[in-house]
């Protein structure tokens, strides 16, 4: 039982986790014995989360933020560090699209994209430093993407955010090691969610072929890698970029 609960009295926090990667992701850390901060736009978009968070036995709250404004950001996490009293783990989740080939992508599209995946990542992770290098641990784990390591046509904005995360992730891991604070990045494949459930199936089947494992992931798999990133057993891991992709970009 006991290997059950490695995240016992840990509060994460995890943004968008409202649906897809992000609940994936809150409810694999709260089975484990985490309590959870779901941040999401609006906290109609985690009261699910909570609620199955509840179901587990652990406690949950609900925080609405826009990640890619410093006001909002700021507030939630004075809202966090007031209520639950502390982070130990931070999963930098929330991210969205906006796909154009570039000489038609608007600039409003780009700054978007930037603005929620790469500047809501820098925001929050600044918004806890302090408190996480005043404790003397803490666990950050950053949603970037595959896109960020190999690019794509059609996702120049997307792709640049995703490096940028990782780049991030990188600096960061060096700024806060010297505290005991790791910083790591997962960059998931194609996994199955709401936005690739928007994808037909002629789209399907090619994205499948470039896949070795000839299958799309499920957001369980990302899951799973976060909690290996939060639990005891990374504790000597920082920096790194994990490729959760079927052997995609190997």
């Amino acid at each position: 039982m006991a290997a059950m609960k490695q995240l016992e009295n840990q509060i994460a926090v995890v943004t968008g986790a409202g649906r897809g990667i992000g609940r994936a992701i809150a409810l694999k850390l709260a089975a484990h014995g985490a309590d959870i901060v779901a941040v999401d736009l609006k906290t109609d978009f985690v009261q699910e989360t909570v609620d199955e968070t509840r179901k587990l036995g652990r406690k949950a709250w609900a925080v609405a933020a826009n990640v890619s404004e410093g006001a909002s950001v700021e507030a939630a996490a004075g809202q966090i560090l007031k209520e639950p009293g502390r982070v130990d783990i931070l999963v930098n989740n929330a991210g969205i699209t906006k796909d154009g080939l570039l000489m038609r992508m608007s600039e409003a599209d780009w700054d978007a994209v930037l603005d929620i995946n790469l500047k809501g990542t820098f925001l929050f992770t600044k918004e806890f430093s302090r408190a996480f290098l005043k404790q003397r641990s803490g666990r950050i784990v950053n949603i970037a993407s595959v896109i960020g390591l190999i690019g794509n046509a059609g996702q120049c904005n997307y792709a640049a955010s995703k490096a940028g995360v990782i780049g991030l992730t990188k600096s960061c891991a060096r700024e806060f090691a010297s505290r005991g604070v790791t910083v790591n990045a997962i960059a998931p494949g194609f996994i199955q969610t709401a936005m690739t459930d928007k994808l037909s199936q002629e789209q399907r089947d090619a994205i499948t072929k470039q896949i070795p494992l000839a299958s799309l992931g499920q957001p369980e798999d990302v899951a799973e890698a976060v909690l290996f990133f939060a639990s005891p057993a990374a504790r000597y891991v920082t920096g790194q970029v994990l490729a959760v992709d079927g052997g995609m970009v190997m």
